[in-house]
């Protein structure tokens, strides 16, 4: 198994290009299936969710032709309607087919996707709203067994604003018979995304981006072009990197509105923060300020990032306190970091980080996609050697972090595993 190495110390410099949002190129790739034709998807990450989709959409009868950062999908021939457990189980956003196949074929099977490291992540939101839709839904032998010969418009409050649940209601609206509205919609960019792409393949979707979203029913829709947004986790992670080693990153093609909250919170920390139109130039500093956050949905802090943002705090003057309320178990980093000489109390759902001077290299474990990032930004500022053990985790989310960690000056390598 890969691992990566980080020699800590180094101060990075220089300019970094932002690759297009894993989490808005998931649902984009789920809903070309919904036209016949060939869509067109640019600034497509390659990152491992994104290769997994891929397999999935291939496997329901799409074609798929795939230059640098662009996917041509094929849809013209979809013959199935089932997205099998082997593939469901290493990327829970397979869910996201839902939505499109029963807006394209009037029904879906879909394998229960397996737990989750950092908490629950249940899709019971997504199957209330269809069955209220008329959609008979059946649980049987760890599979979603859903169809409707015709989808019924109306008021859909969510219990919570759950992204994927808004995707795949929005996504399954569009052909419905009547108007849908989706009541404590979940805001975040990608969901705009989503429905700028829907609306030029001729859907009417009113409200993205605010919590109540109406979808106008149409009778057909047709393939598209559409561009994928920059990934705003990734830009912060890179703003993360800058603020931790005390460097200068200027952080490009990003969309700077995307990331408010995290820029508040380094400001306050005393990082330097200077926003043109598409670019960010973040500068640390040695000692940043303790500041407390609070994960929220959007336009909240991100959960995403509060990995990152601890180990920027383990370094900070003063105390912090870290609050996660999204997931129920999203701290499983913070041993880790201890492991590095990290000073943190865990007490329910909060973090309580009390900087200290220096982090030690250590051997470490990843968790989780997030957790993984946290890892390598500690590594960086550490002092010694880190190894950052079960990196396959940041191969879901990060197109190639360590290469752009390499151009900005960071000592950092990744190991290949021994083959069994």
């Amino acid at each position: 198994m890969d691992e990566i190495v980080i020699n800590g110390g180094e101060i990075l410099n220089g300019r970094i290009l932002i690759s297009g949002a894993k989490n808005a190129a998931l649902p984009a790739l789920a809903a070309a299936i919904m036209a016949p034709g060939v869509t067109a998807l640019t600034n497509i990450p390659d990152v491992k969710d994104v290769r997994v989709m891929s397999e999935l959409l291939t496997q329901l009868g799409a074609e798929i032709d795939r230059v640098t950062d662009t996917f041509r999908v094929n849809a013209s021939d979809i013959t199935s309607f089932e997205a099998p457990y082997n593939l469901v189980r290493t990327m829970r956003a397979s869910v996201l087919l839902l939505g499109p196949l029963l807006s394209r074929l009037g029904k879906a099977r879909v394998s229960l996707p397996g737990g989750c490291a950092i908490g629950n992540r249940p899709i019971d939101i997504h199957l209330k709203a269809f069955s209220k839709m008329g959609a008979e839904v059946e649980l049987r032998h760890g599979m979603i067994d859903i169809r409707a010969d015709k989808l019924t418009g109306g008021i859909l409050v969510l219990d919570f604003p759950t992204v994927t649940g808004t995707e795949n209601i929005m996504m399954a609206a569009v052909k419905a018979d009547d108007v849908t509205e989706i009541h404590n919609a979940a805001m975040e960019p990608e969901i705009v995304n989503l429905a700028d792409m829907l609306n030029s393949m001729g859907a009417e979707i009113e409200g993205a981006g605010t919590d109540r979203i109406v979808v106008h029913p149409v009778k057909s829709l047709n393939a598209c072009e559409h561009r994928i947004i920059p990934d705003r986790i990734e830009a912060g992670t890179f703003a993360a990197a800058a603020a931790i080693t005390a460097g200068c990153i200027q952080i490009c093609n990003v969309i700077p509105g995307h990331l408010t909250s995290l820029l508040s919170k380094l400001d306050q920390a005393g990082v330097s923060i200077a926003v043109e139109k598409d670019r960010i130039l973040v500068q640390g500093v040695p000692g940043p300020k303790a500041v407390d956050i609070q994960t929220a949905v959007y336009p909240g802090y991100p959960t995403d990032l509060q990995a990152q943002f601890m180990a920027l705090m383990c370094l900070a003057d003063g105390e912090s306190v870290i609050t996660e309320t999204i997931f129920e178990n999203r701290f499983m980093h913070v041993a880790e970091l201890i492991r590095m000489g990290a000073d943190i109390t865990i007490r329910g759902r909060a973090a309580i980080v009390r900087g200290v001077d220096n982090l030690l290299g250590s051997e470490v474990m990843a968790t989780d996609l997030r957790a993984s990032a946290s890892l390598v930004l500690a590594g960086l500022a550490a002092q010694g050697r880190t190894r950052v053990l079960r990196v396959y985790h940041l191969d879901r989310g990060y197109e190639n972090l360590v290469g752009k960690m390499q151009s900005m000056g960071a000592d950092i390598q990744r190991i290949p595993g021994r083959k069994p």
